[in-house]
């Protein structure tokens, strides 16, 4: 997925070390000149990772060497809109009334995951923000510990969509401290290790998972659905950070581990009333898509989107096809790109407008046009970019 950064200062400094102009850069990477330019003159602060790989790949060095930590999102519409959520997993509420019950917040759990895989993101604010209230006046039981475990792993799931990470951290490092048992723990560790990535901490998002997949490796002849399903995440998110960062084989080898995870399953394993993630052959397969962007193969990203389908509904499957418009971009197909992302916006337009990706595909197809269609002008309003 494509994720944005700050480069300039290294990118400069690591180009002169390596006794390379500009230009040389632009030629080894497939960069441009003007972009290269613009980046070290701090005229850009911002990149896509998947650019920042390009040209780490040019300098021969990890992509971390390159990057900062991402930027939140500090707009002030985006302040306030997220605002009580962020005070909710950040602040302990002095709390008056009637006292909470473990029972009444767990009944509120299918309400709660039913608005976050729906991508209801402002809905699901309104039930997060007092619930994890009334989750934290529960006290220390572990039925208490085990339901504000999940509302916090939840929390932390969507503040990192919507690129509150300093809150994310705080509400997936609170989760991880209530974690009932392992699987809850590895499942919190898998968005912890997305946030990492979202953050352009790749080194610590490999070392978190790769550690973690470790720790949490079953024993195949025994090893229940749940414990191969952490795993297979696991061992995905290590692949992840590791393709981004300029580390091919091990993420080669960490991602045919996880599809051989996916095979012995044989079948895709749904959330049930736990996991925020679907797992199995279709999850991997997207996953496997998203790798091609990073590696410059639009061709195979198309070929894979004509398997079988599946997931529909899943954020995992809308990724996929943000993956999917991204493709037909670099293959100059630029209609079927505007479809795709029409396509998401029908299914997910809460989802679609917090994803800078959207928008960075969006604006690679605006600027290769003269004039805009209506449907391309509805686009840019559903993911806020200028016109």
């Amino acid at each position: 997925m494509s994720e944005e950064t700050h480069i300039g200062a290294r990118l400069r400094e690591i180009r002169k070390r390596r006794g390379l102009s500009q230009r040389d850069l632009a030629t080894a990477s497939g960069v441009s000149v003007s972009l290269i330019r613009k980046l070290e003159q701090g005229d850009l602060h911002d990149t896509r990772i998947e650019t920042a790989h390009q040209l780490a790949v040019a300098l021969r060095v990890p992509t971390s060497s390159l990057l900062e930590r991402d930027d939140e999102e500090t707009s002030d519409h985006a302040a306030e809109r997220w605002r009580p959520l962020r005070q909710a997993v950040s602040v302990a509420a002095v709390r008056t009334g009637e006292a909470p019950t473990v029972e009444g917040v767990r009944a509120m759990l299918p309400e709660v995951r039913e608005a976050y895989f729906d991508n209801r993101l402002t809905e699901l604010t309104g039930l997060l923000s007092p619930l994890l209230r009334d989750a934290d006046a529960l006290g220390g039981t572990t039925e208490a510990r085990d339901v504000r475990s999940h509302l916090l792993q939840i929390s932390g799931s969507m503040l990192t969509q919507v690129r509150q990470y300093d809150a994310a951290e705080t509400a997936l490092r609170r989760a991880l401290d209530d974690a009932p048992d392992r699987l809850r723990a590895a499942g919190i560790i898998t968005t912890w290790s997305w946030l990492l990535v979202r953050q352009g901490k790749l080194a610590a998002s490999r070392d978190l998972a790769t550690r973690w997949a470790d720790d949490v490796e079953p024993r195949m002849s025994r090893a229940t659905a749940e414990e191969l399903a952490a795993w297979g995440w696991l061992l995905m998110q290590a692949s992840a950070a590791n393709l981004r960062d300029n580390r091919k084989g091990e993420a080669d080898d960490t991602m045919r581990l996880a599809q051989s995870v996916a095979v012995l399953m044989g079948r895709e394993l749904p959330r049930g009333t736990e996991r925020l993630t679907t797992w199995g052959p279709t999850t991997v397969r997207y996953k496997a898509a998203e790798r091609h962007i990073i590696l410059d193969q639009p061709d195979r990203v198309l070929r894979a989107a004509k398997g079988p389908g599946g997931l529909a509904v899943s954020t995992e499957y809308h990724r996929h096809r943000l993956d999917v418009a991204k493709a037909h971009t670099m293959m100059r197909q630029y209609g079927e790109a505007i479809s795709v992302l029409s396509e998401v916006n029908d299914n997910a337009p809460e989802w679609l407008a917090s994803q800078r990706y959207a928008r960075d595909i969006l604006s690679d197809v605006v600027t290769k046009r003269r004039t805009l269609t209506p449907e391309m002008r509805t686009l840019a309003d559903a993911v806020g970019l200028p016109m």
